[in-house]
């Protein structure tokens, strides 16, 4: 029997992936749970993926001509009962503030005492509180479109929680816009989806569908949810994000009209949009090997880590000659690591390997005498490694981080095209999905009303991810999902 390969990892995606999902997390230093029921303490190491989704992403939204605003983490229950659909989908998750203030009690024990009038959601999602704004901001025509952002946190208790995938508590940038007409909404809708088909591709190297939500998987007090939905290495659906046309709904339950063009008065159509902290996860699952994380090097906190292999003889020597590769490196915008730190230089290794660094660069005494330098990509491991002088790599390595990200995503595209399968009856899926298969099957629209449908959804616990844009509106993709 041949001898089982050695991973980072235990244990390996095939042999558990929920849980190899928990240990590349704990691996890569990205988070941990907290005392608080349902949440995560995001680490420097994961809190700085966020930071750079934010970063690029808010560019690009500034020049759509977003603007971001904040408003208040604790929305009025009066608020949520303005738009009764939209509170139905929300209503038991919501976490509710009915105190405002702590008393000792007889034992010496805080306890919550002043009981409010009126109870406090935290806010789930922000449409009520910032309908309620819109209605003051806009008189006439000349107001629109608004086009507003919050990059922000919401809560909403979840029974089974994963970190990053499903939190109580999570990060997210959430738009809401208001224009004259549903023609401006719409286009809202799809230009904002366009931009996180570029951001996921570009920026996260990864693929996947972009389309139309049915009815059932719709947003509350929609007219239309649009989604991209990416694949995940067991096979599963993850919805990375959304765009929804509220069309007129939000703006009568918060009363946001305008003066229009000929002096009448009407209702604005709003729209909102939305990716989050659980996008990370989706990364992780859609890239990540047996040997830990492996980042898209535009996100990387780290995209270059200079490894030293120094001896006594030769300290002096080699940390010189990293530091100057690295502000090379530096100097040419790329973020360099310089691990310094008292460790064998074999653990250090599986330390870069298990937290995804895109480039690995190794300086011993020889490469330091040789002014020269070894590095190693990250996504195709020992067999990739070359010797380079300290010119030509500080040349090429820009090059070779966008080899890397070409790589992630060419394989993502990859897996989702060989595990998308075509199906036409309700038996095709009994047979995939009964079979034990992975992956998504499309099926035709028509489909979705065929009576025996929904006892094999049921049975293999699958839902409709969205249809298409790719198969003009004709089949919809049925999977599982997170």
């Amino acid at each position: 029997m041949a001898k089982k390969a050695r991973t980072a990892i235990t244990p390996t995606r095939e042999e558990n992936f929920p849980e190899w999902y928990q240990q590349v997390i704990k691996a890569a230093d990205m988070a941990e749970n907290s005392p608080v029921r349902g949440c995560m303490i995001v680490k420097p190491n994961g809190w700085a993926i966020w930071e750079n989704m934010q970063r690029t992403f808010d560019v690009w939204l500034k020049e759509y001509g977003v603007q971001n605003a904040s408003f208040p983490l604790l929305i009025p229950l009066e608020f949520m009962n303005r738009e009764a659909e939209h509170v139905d989908g929300f209503a038991t998750e919501c976490a509710v503030v009915t105190h405002h203030r702590l008393e000792k009690d007889e034992n010496g024990k805080l306890v919550p005492a002043g009981k409010l009038e009126e109870p406090y959601i935290v806010r789930p999602t922000s449409e009520t509180i910032i309908g309620d704004s819109m209605s003051r901001w806009i008189q006439s025509y000349r107001d629109l479109p608004m086009k507003l952002n919050q990059w922000g946190n919401v809560m909403r208790w979840e029974m089974r929680t994963r970190m990053f995938l499903r939190t109580s508590e999570f990060f997210w940038h959430e738009g809401h816009c208001a224009f004259e007409d549903h023609d401006g909404a719409t286009a809202d809708c799809m230009h904002i989806l366009d931009l996180y088909e570029k951001f996921f591709t570009e920026v996260m190297a990864f693929d996947g569908f972009k389309g139309v939500k049915t009815p059932d998987e719709r947003f509350p007090g929609a007219n239309e949810t649009y989604a991209f939905e990416a694949m995940m290495q067991d096979g599963k659906a993850l919805q990375a994000a959304t765009t929804h046309d509220l069309g007129t709904t939000f703006a009568k339950g918060c009363n946001i009209k305008y003066q229009d063009r000929d002096g009448g008065e009407q209702f604005v159509h709003t729209t909102s949009w939305a990716f989050s902290t659980r996008a990370i996860g989706g990364m992780i699952m859609i890239h990540g090997d047996d040997d830990g994380l492996i980042m898209p090097p535009k996100l990387a906190a780290h995209q270059i880590v200079i490894l030293p292999m120094v001896k006594d003889d030769n300290e002096a020597q080699v940390m010189g000659f990293a530091e100057k590769v690295a502000a090379a490196l530096k100097a040419k915008g790329i973020r360099v690591l310089l691990d310094t730190r008292e460790m064998r230089t074999p653990d250090k290794m599986w330390d870069a390997i298990k937290k995804g660094i895109p480039l690995r660069v190794e300086i011993g005494g020889r490469e330091a005498d040789a002014e020269q330098v070894s590095c190693v990509r990250r996504d195709l491991g020992r067999e990739s490694k070359e010797t380079l002088s300290v010119e030509a790599f500080v040349e090429k390595a820009e090059g070779l981080l966008q080899a890397v990200h070409d790589e992630l995503l060419s394989r993502s595209r990859k897996f989702r095209d060989d595990n998308t399968h075509e199906g036409s009856s309700v038996q095709d899926l009994k047979d995939f999905f009964g079979a034990g298969k992975i992956g998504f099957m499309k099926v035709p629209v028509t489909l979705l009303d065929d009576p025996a449908l929904e006892a094999v959804m049921k049975e293999y616990s699958l839902s409709t991810r969205c249809m298409p844009f790719a198969d003009g509106g004709e089949k919809v993709i049925i999977a599982k999902a997170y």
